[in-house]
């Protein structure tokens, strides 16, 4: 009997170690924006990336926590004028960040910014060697509140923002961190920051529906990612003039069918080659706005001005599944994502 339990034991251990394996096999094949997205709040309606290591790595930076302020705003200046930081809710706060908090864009990881009706927070990965310890004496000379668990938010508030500097972003009023998956997760409010919380430890809801766009959006320098809703508002013709809504009607017209868009996402890609994801109710609802929206994309610009072709080359249109994915070429000093991620767009409208 003694023998049959050891074997039993002996089986259930294997067992483990190869789902233990599998886990961490799945885990390893994921993206660090699939990572962030994995943890962000299960309501989130709109994500904006920016993956801070590649930026610098795209400009050939070598600013880090203790380069000077100066380096550190002509750093962000060169990510302006390149159209790869138009994604963060750090820039204006970059200096103070930097200065007083110990961290900013010259050192961190990556930066999601997650947006809901309810609240938005934001999540930054720090790099291993970020001293944690550090950052809470910090935030508790600052003037911030700790909380009771590691993992608790820190109570700062808009008067304590005002203390610091006065153009903090209202996203760092309260803090949480946690330092054992490298996190540092902010929010103008207390209470959906201690929900979001819930889903970084593990506790929580995940996010869900954004999955297939997440994963075709690769590994991008930056990226604006939104839900159907929330595209088929921000990009929407409706936007935009009487004149320029009669055009596009046309234009769309002369196109083809064009569905609305389920999932949306756009990103400069390593590189700086722009890449636009499409989701759709279905694989042919797919194939038909392959080639509608390849012609819209090649055409004026109603909403925007001028044509498309003055902002970017088309260089391939592909239908997958349900995904289209537009590869577009910028013209030189040309700000496509930032100009393009809010509309109105005729070739994303719904």
């Amino acid at each position: 009997m003694r023998s049959r339990l050891l074997i039993v034991g002996a089986g259930l251990l294997v067992l483990a170690l190869v789902v233990a394996g599998l886990l961490w096999w799945r885990s390893a094949q994921l993206t660090d924006l699939q990572r962030a997205v994995g943890i962000a709040p299960p309501d989130a309606q709109r994500l904006s990336w920016t993956d801070w290591a590649s930026v610098r790595e795209e400009l050939g930076s070598d600013v880090t926590a203790s380069s000077g302020t100066s380096e550190v705003e002509s750093f962000l200046d060169k990510g302006f004028q390149t159209d790869l930081t138009s994604t963060s809710a750090l820039l204006q706060s970059a200096s103070a960040l930097h200065d007083s908090y110990g961290f900013s864009p010259a050192s961190l990881e990556w930066e999601l910014l997650s947006q809901s009706e309810e609240g938005a927070v934001i999540l930054l990965r720090t790099p291993e060697s970020f001293d944690f310890e550090a950052l809470a004496d910090r935030l508790e000379g600052l003037g911030y509140d700790p909380p009771e668990s590691d993992t608790g938010v820190w109570e700062g508030g808009a008067d304590v923002l005002s203390d610091i500097a006065p153009n903090l972003t209202p996203e760092l009023q309260y803090v949480a961190l946690d330092a054992d998956r490298q996190l540092i997760v902010t929010s103008d409010r207390p209470g959906y920051l201690d929900q979001a919380m819930e889903t970084v430890t593990g506790d929580g809801d995940q996010l869900e529906g954004f999955d297939d766009v997440v994963e075709a959006t690769g590994e991008p320098v930056s990226a604006e990612i939104y839900s159907g809703d929330i595209a088929c508002q921000a990009l929407a013709m409706s936007a935009a003039d009487q004149a320029d809504q009669a055009q596009a009607e046309e234009l769309i017209r002369n196109a083809g069918e064009v569905n609305p868009v389920t999932g949306f996402s756009m990103s400069v890609q390593p590189g700086r080659d722009i890449r636009v994801v499409l989701e759709f109710e279905n694989d042919d609802q797919a194939k038909v706005n392959a080639d509608s929206r390849s012609v819209l994309a090649r055409g004026p610009a109603p909403g925007q001005g001028g044509d498309f072709s003055d902002r970017f080359t088309v260089d391939r249109v592909a239908a997958e599944g349900s995904l289209v994915t537009l590869t577009l070429d910028p013209v030189a000093g040309e700000y496509v994502l930032s100009d393009l991620s809010s509309g109105p767009v005729l070739f994303a409208t719904c």
